[in-house]
């Protein structure tokens, strides 16, 4: 048993991460990004202070991950606007064809974070080409 006037020993930092894992968590929170945010977000809080490129590049990507919900959220409130404001009109296949945008931002989605996986795999660094910075 142990004696409870002694305190409990510190718990010891985690030890950092070696090159080639630096690199495979780096390109994996990019990788992450077909799957939402989450990914991106896990590796950085776990990972951003043992490895200096996890901590660049899962930044990146999750303020890319950032960036893609609010455009996502902000398109599908459009198309649901226009598409019930034109639904009577007879215009209805504008709102039908604005359906598509949700899609095609999902697939850039997709696109960029495989290139971003692919470029930081390859021991190179990935810069989203728009994304709002919020985490520094």
């Amino acid at each position: 048993m142990t004696d409870p006037a002694q305190p409990a020993p510190a718990p010891q930092p985690a030890a950092p991460l070696t090159e080639a894992e630096d690199k495979q968590w780096a390109s994996f929170a990019h990788l992450g990004g077909i799957l939402g945010f989450l990914p991106s977000l896990i590796i950085w809080l776990v990972f951003k202070d043992r490895g200096a490129k996890t901590n660049v590049e899962a930044k990146e990507a999750l303020n890319w991950q950032i960036t893609f919900t609010i455009g996502i959220v902000i398109l599908w409130i459009i198309v649901g606007i226009v598409s019930g404001a034109l639904l009577f009109t007879g215009a209805w296949f504008v709102g039908s064809l604005l359906g598509w945008l949700p899609f095609l931002w999902w697939v850039l989605n997709i696109v960029l974070s495989i290139l971003g996986f692919v470029k930081v795999n390859g021991g190179g660094s990935y810069r989203y080409p728009f994304a709002v910075r919020l985490i520094k």
